[in-house]
């Protein structure tokens, strides 16, 4: 089959990628520079987009069985200024409506567009167990989360399956946030983030890529899955077990009034978290290789 990436050259998308192609099917990385891309799975290829249209690329649409659409600008970036919110927002809106548009140009519809989201959409939640029926947050990852996931919805009126995506975060040496928090612990100044009670609902990069594909074969898989291993944990139980992978301590904590003066609005990314389950993949009878949080990190950091 021919599955279409949006953001497909970000380390999710490669990973995907590579799983899809191993298995013979025809994968295309939508990218704005695709030139530039560079390093793609053996039979994934890149094709370029302008991220808020369907121009030169909605003719790819015509027999795709399947768009994921992972675009979006990282949050990664800092500092959080109102001008750089505006580009997480609209890069995720633009990517999510051009999806829509394209498919609406086409006879031959998808029969299933993979919608990411994240986590955050249930805004900062303590330590209560949060499964997909959670009502969603009030701050600015919240409010990011509710636009993206609107941004696609117009294709189930044209009779196309959608499943949401709200994405913990994938453990992988590859990419994302994980790298970053690791960094402390070489360095042997490695604890929990502010207070340590947040949650963090985590997932093995392998088990992400299994999630979405387990996804896309079930017709029945509609609506927002919780992209996050079974077990959650707070950031000290993650502290604690990272520290005890890598033989490094992990009591130095880092205060929270400091990441806020340092990163901002940032800080919440860390300093706020969710315990959220994967109740609705779990319903469906998904089987996670990497429950457990010591052999999930073991694994990656051994790569």
């Amino acid at each position: 089959m021919r599955v279409l990436i949006t953001g497909g050259s970000g380390f999710i998308g490669r990973a995907l990628g590579a799983s899809l192609t191993e298995d013979s099917h025809e994968v295309i990385a939508l990218s704005r520079r695709p030139d530039a891309v560079g390093g793609l799975p053996a039979g994934m290829r890149a094709v370029g987009w302008d991220g808020r249209s369907s121009a030169g690329w909605a003719d790819l649409v015509e027999g795709a069985q399947v768009i994921v659409n992972l675009a979006g600008e990282s949050l990664s970036h800092w500092p959080w200024t109102e001008e750089r919110k505006r580009r997480f927002l609209e890069s995720r809106v633009n990517a999510g409506r051009a999806v829509a548009e394209a498919v609406r140009k086409v006879r031959a519809r998808p029969r299933v567009i993979i919608q990411s989201s994240g986590v955050g959409y249930y805004g900062p939640r303590g330590t209560e167990e949060i499964p997909e029926d959670t009502a969603p947050g009030q701050d600015f990852l919240a409010r990011l989360a509710v636009e993206w996931e609107a941004s696609s919805v117009e294709v189930e009126a044209l009779g196309v399956r959608r499943a949401i995506i709200r994405t913990g975060l994938p453990l992988s040496l590859r990419g994302g946030v994980f790298p970053l928090m690791r960094l402390p612990f070489l360095f042997m100044v490695g604890g929990p983030l502010g207070s340590g009670r947040q949650g963090i609902p985590w997932i093995h990069l392998e088990d992400h890529v299994r999630a979405i594909r387990f996804l896309i074969d079930r017709p029945d898989a509609r609506g927002p899955f919780n992209l996050a291993a079974p077990q959650p944990c707070t950031n000290r139980q993650f502290a604690r077990t990272l520290g005890k992978v890598m033989h490094r301590p992990s009591i130095v904590p880092v205060p929270g009034f400091a990441m806020r003066m340092v990163l901002g609005e940032m800080a919440g990314l860390v300093l706020t978290g969710q315990r959220a389950i994967p109740a609705r993949l779990a319903e469906m009878g998904f089987a996670f290789k990497f429950a457990d949080l010591e052999g999930a990190l073991r694994d990656v950091l051994r790569k």
